[in-house]
């Protein structure tokens, strides 16, 4: 587990069917073919931390996500990739993440991470 920086990106899954192609997410030529309901389980993100899998091995795997300022917490599914160092969480799961608005206000969330099981 980590602590790291989490911006957000606008993947918005529920406008685009949960289709990973639509929104050019580098995991998509693994994962595009999974189920919607494997597609749908949990939030996006991009991954870039320091501690875990990177590039393909990371695809389709799970993270609990937590506020370090809040405790909220959530998990997604790793679908892309980024060079921030952290995440880039779609803003559905920022949002949630940002109970106090402060993410938002200061463009983006300190957060504590650790892979779990997808339990699919």
């Amino acid at each position: 587990s980590s602590i790291v920086q989490s911006t957000y990106h606008l993947y918005q899954p529920e406008q685009h069917n949960w289709d990973l192609l639509a929104v050019s997410a580098y995991c998509a030529t693994w994962d595009a073919d999974q189920p919607f309901s494997w597609r749908s389980k949990y939030g996006w993100t991009a991954f870039c931390g320091p501690v875990g899998p990177q590039g393909p091995p990371s695809c389709g795997k799970c993270l609990m996500v937590t506020n370090t300022r809040t405790g909220d917490q959530q998990i997604a599914r790793i679908v892309d990739q980024c060079t921030n160092g952290g995440f880039n969480l779609d803003v559905s799961v920022f949002q949630r993440l940002d109970s106090d608005g402060n993410g938002n206000a200061q463009g983006h969330l300190i957060v504590h991470y650790e892979f779990v099981d997808c339990a699919d």
